[in-house]
């Protein structure tokens, strides 16, 4: 497979470039209201971005920003990352900001770090009232990029025994959230002493999070 050079279709779609460093595109984590710890998983990132780099010839900057879902910044990011294990509160205004991001060609990528749930469910749904998450088909094409995941997202740390699952937001045929459930990848991003993961586990992760990037400068 081709390699991809994301810097490069960033240009082609509607995101200021503000963001960049010396012409490489940057990521960030998003910051939310509720006193949920958005701020969990803090090497996943930076372990993601490197590996990117070695398996996908990728051009992004080495280390991520943080920005406020209800900030204009958003709008600087092509992929903002988010995560919690507790609450998460939307004001009318982060998420109006929000859908605007995300209609104006935007990607927002959810990840439960168990117990997050419950909360970012509602949430979202003020963000797009109109739309349900979907489970994804293990056909999507976020599962088959660079690397293959025949059976959908993989497990990386078990929580409830539950299966993981892949659900998403599509307007108008573009998925613009992605949210992966049960599964808990950042945990398998981050530093292996962080939670002592198995190398072949983390590995999966991180292939699985390099779809995900790869997916979202592909569809831009």
């Amino acid at each position: 497979m081709k390699t991809v050079i994301l810097s490069i279709v960033l240009l082609l779609g509607s995101f200021s470039i503000m963001a960049q460093d010396e012409g490489q595109v940057r990521i960030a984590v998003a910051r939310y209201g509720g006193g949920g710890d958005w701020y969990s998983n803090p090497t996943a990132l930076t372990n993601l971005i490197a590996f990117c780099h070695e398996h996908l010839n990728t051009d992004l900057a080495r280390d991520y920003d943080v920005v406020d879902v209800g900030s204009t910044d958003l709008f600087n990011y092509p992929y903002v990352y988010l995560t919690g294990h507790g609450n998460v509160s939307f004001s009318e205004h982060d998420a109006q900001n929000l859908r605007k991001y995300l209609l104006a060609g935007g990607f927002l990528h959810i990840d439960d770090n168990y117990g997050l749930d419950p909360y970012i469910r509602p949430e979202m749904k003020k963000v797009f009232p109109e739309l349900d998450f979907v489970e994804l088909p293990w056909d999507h094409p976020i599962y088959h990029q660079h690397f293959s995941f025949p059976e959908g997202p993989p497990k990386i740390h078990e929580h409830d025994g539950k299966p993981p699952q892949g659900f998403g937001l599509v307007y108008e045929g573009r998925l613009v959230c992605y949210y992966t459930y049960e599964t808990d990848l950042g945990n398998g991003w981050e530093d292996r002493e962080v939670h002592n993961n198995p190398e072949a586990i983390r590995l999966k992760a991180l292939q699985m999070g390099a779809n995900i990037i790869q997916y979202v400068f592909i569809q831009s």
